[in-house]
């Protein structure tokens, strides 16, 4: 056991309630932020003449050291140690003697390990952004290349009318739109630097906080110390992120699972992201799809043991608080690894246009349009309704789409009908009629495409 406390204590700590109590085996991710933030602080006491200039360069260059040799794996994070910043100030005091001694002047672990945890999540939130955004450029270049692919929309999972796949798309740009948007307001909240706040009632050292979370790219410095200890609503608010962000990916992946079954063969699924079986040699799987899927329930987990953890903590730390590690850190790597894998199975997927066009056809998606046709021609809508549904009943049973019937099948149900039928329930024009904002006629879509453009080159 190696720790940093012990002076009040008459006999050594239980091996068992050491190995319960130590959080090294995890919180030994952010061995890189723990080692920033003691920089920080120490350049700050130097500044603040608290320490000399000459213990800090000493301090500075061991830190420096630390990070190399673990970086290179010269050095292997021990567990004898009972959390990440009790490795790093032993090992630095063991390389540089007295000076390291000093490191911990003017903070506690309750900062410190804010500090880090705050650090670690804001990298990993920019982590999370960047690969939304390469989801999101994924989508677009799918629009771009199917404004006028033929699909049928659906509602109830029964088709409803024809849209395009650009369309489709669209409503999932939308979706992790808003998911980004979440990314950057919990960004904004949450940049505020801990650190300073001591165990929970500030330090009599003459620290400059400000200037300490200037160093290390705050905003500024929290208003409160207590807070600042025990908060970790941003953690909350994270994970809250992510798994809207798992369900929107979990929604899609339900989808192309579903478009790529043998009764739909909407989407091919490229090799590389497919599984065959051990038994059917006729099976390719869409396996990244379905743990996508699985793994939704994994991030909720999370989300769930973090609110329920944080519920009944009296201010200000706990060490209920460690607890905030292990399946966040799970969560964020999970995440991480969903959007990689989704962006690629979703970049090298093909699209069967004909398929999907045929099955708008003969879903009868362009029921309405021809509804509408016969109240254009002076048929109250209540029975337009009724008239179509019967030329509807009549394709079921001739397996004949609405676009392949006679003319003398039409008349034969209702004499309103002419020659500009045809046109009127074309999927091409039943989709480019719909020019409201927001429809999926193609001048619309430009324009929406246009705009999804602008987006990713602002953020």
């Amino acid at each position: 056991m190696a720790q940093l406390w012990g002076g009040r204590f008459t006999k050594e700590t239980d091996q068992l309630v050491y190995n319960f109590n130590a959080s090294i085996s995890f919180d030994k991710k952010f061995y890189s932020q723990d080692i920033d933030g003691s920089m920080a602080h120490v350049t700050m006491l130097a500044k603040q003449g608290i320490l000399t200039e000459d213990e800090k360069n000493q301090i500075l260059k061991g830190l420096e050291s630390i990070l190399e040799d673990v970086e290179t794996g010269a050095l292997e994070i021990s567990h004898k140690y009972e959390d990440i910043h009790s490795f790093v100030e032993a090992t630095l005091i063991d390389r540089i003697g007295e000076a390291g001694k000093k490191l911990h002047t003017g903070r506690s672990r309750n900062d410190q390990v804010a500090l880090d945890m705050k650090l670690y999540t804001r990298d990993e939130l920019l982590l999370v952004d960047g690969l939304m955004y390469h989801l999101l450029s994924t989508i677009l270049k799918i629009m771009e290349e199917h404004v006028d692919t033929i699909m049928p929309g659906f509602t109830h999972l029964q088709k409803a009318q024809p849209i395009t796949l650009a369309h489709h798309m669209g409503a999932y740009f939308e979706m992790f739109k808003r998911d980004r948007g979440r990314l950057h307001d919990i960004y904004e909240r949450m940049n505020y630097c801990p650190l300073g706040s001591g165990a929970l009632a500030g330090t009599t050292y003459p620290l400059d906080r400000e200037y300490v979370a200037e160093l290390l790219e705050f905003k500024g410095a929290t208003e409160n110390s207590m807070d600042s200890v025990s908060d970790r609503d941003y953690v909350i608010e994270f994970l809250s992120a992510l798994s809207t962000i798992m369900m929107h990916l979990s929604r899609f992946s339900e989808e192309i699972i579903i478009w790529n079954t043998n009764e739909y063969q909407f989407v091919e699924i490229d090799d590389a992201y497919s599984t065959g079986s051990s038994i059917m040699p006729q099976k390719k799987n869409p396996d990244i799809a379905e743990l996508v899927r699985g793994k939704t329930g994994r991030v909720y987990g999370a989300l769930m043991s973090m609110l329920t953890t944080m519920k009944g903590i009296p201010l200000a730390y706990n060490k209920d608080m460690q607890e905030d590690k292990e399946l966040t850190f799970d969560a964020y790597d999970t995440v991480k690894g969903c959007l990689a894998l989704f962006t690629g199975m979703l970049a090298t997927m093909k699209f069967n246009t004909d398929k999907m066009e045929a099955s708008a056809k003969l879903g009868y998606t362009n029921a309405t349009d021809a509804a509408d046709y016969l109240v254009n021609h002076g048929v109250a809508f209540r029975d337009a309704h009724g008239i179509v549904g019967q030329l509807v009943l009549y394709g079921i049973e001739h397996n004949k789409a609405l676009d392949d019937f006679t003319m003398e099948e039409f008349k034969a149900i209702s004499p309103v009908f002419e020659e500009d039928i045809y046109e009127a329930i074309s999927m091409e024009t039943c989709v480019n009629k719909r020019l409201t904002k927001g429809a999926p006629g193609r001048e619309v879509m430009l324009k929406t495409i246009t705009n999804y453009k602008e987006y990713l080159l602002e953020m």
